[in-house]
């Protein structure tokens, strides 16, 4: 997401966050049972589950990692794409799309054979997150550096038009009926666009929630999952925009995901913990569990055949020494130690 780039973003919160972190549950549902590793050096951002042809896509910088998820292995690579943040899938068209922050611009690709079909600029600075929408037919990219969005027609390539956002994006999902809703980091609010006539329809505060990163949907229920860096998750109305609730989180967030079969919403934090919400309704929800992770794994994907969850983490090493230019400096990745963890209940 949009915090500069993953491996520079979370390594300060989630530091400050070890001191406050909240305790696992010791009747954790949610555990690490396997960790798929991943060559190279680097930092992350998005997972992206492509449930029908059982892959797993872990962007990683400079090219995206492709994971067979039956048999928990590496079976390919996505190459040349300069900060790659996100992945989007096509299925009916046989297509993948990454967003790269670096150069501005998106690969598509061929599910199959993971070539590179062609490449194309957007019409802003960092495209970060990026989604699907399959009511208008449209990949959209969600520009940190410019505070748009690109809609881009994933038959053709062509860009077809750009939503002014208002603010900095990060994480958006559509809703099945033709809208999308996307996050927006420095006014902490939701942003409510068509995804057909690319008009804004509306803009719903998120407070007490501040600083939005991970967002997931309810599409059933209509209900917005958003997680926020002051350790909140805020849940709101789709259609009205109201937040129905806030729920305690861990530190260091960055994804959510939500999981309609067992009604659990997820947020990914820093830290090194997994907060668990139950919707037993659509006006109550409650934590049901805090489960450990990984220091680092702060985003998420969600399979929704096996109900497995993905997270990226790493080990670090010790941080240089402070200089003026560098007041507060980050730790470094160990080199060979990234790795995907793999929970299921």
């Amino acid at each position: 997401m949009s915090r500069s780039y993953r491996i520079s973003g979370f390594v300060l919160g989630a530091l400050v966050a070890l001191a406050a972190a909240p305790a696992p549950s010791q009747n954790a549902t949610y555990r690490v049972v396997g960790r798929i590793p991943l060559a190279g050096e680097g930092g992350w951002d998005y997972l992206s589950v492509d449930p029908a042809a059982r892959r797993l896509y872990v962007s990683r910088g400079t090219h995206v990692a492709v994971i067979d998820v039956v048999r928990d292995a590496v079976v390919g690579d996505i190459p040349n794409t300069a900060g790659v943040h996100g992945i989007a899938v096509v299925a009916a068209l046989g297509r993948g799309f990454t967003s790269n922050g670096r150069d501005s611009t998106v690969t598509i690709f061929d599910l199959k054979t993971l070539a590179t079909l062609s490449t194309v600029v957007v019409t802003g600075r960092n495209p970060d997150a990026i989604a699907y929408d399959p009511v208008s037919q449209r990949v959209f990219t969600f520009n940190g550096g410019s505070a748009n969005a690109t809609a881009i027609d994933p038959r053709s390539g062509a860009v077809v038009g750009t939503i002014e956002l208002g603010g900095k994006p990060e994480f958006a999902v559509p809703d099945g009926r033709g809208r999308m809703y996307v996050n927006i980091e420095d006014k902490s609010e939701v942003v409510a666009f068509d995804a057909r006539t690319l008009q804004v329809l509306a803009r719903w505060p998120l407070a007490p929630c501040e600083e939005p990163s991970g967002l997931a949907i309810d599409r059933q229920h209509r209900r917005l999952f958003s997680v926020c860096s002051n350790r909140l998750m805020a849940v709101l109305d789709a259609d009205q925009g109201r937040v129905v609730a806030t729920l305690p989180i861990g530190g260091g967030v960055d994804g959510a995901a939500f999981d309609s079969t067992t009604q659990l919403a997820f947020s990914s934090n820093g830290e090194g913990t997994l907060t668990v919400v139950h919707e037993e309704s659509p006006a109550a929800f409650r934590v049901v569990e805090t489960d450990s992770t990984q220091r680092g794994a702060r985003t998420i994907a969600l399979d929704p055949t096996t109900h497995r969850l993905y997270l990226t983490a790493a080990q670090f090493g010790p941080p240089p020494a402070a200089t003026p230019e560098r007041p507060r400096p980050r730790p470094p990745v160990i080199p060979g130690s990234v790795v995907v963890l793999v929970l299921e209940r």
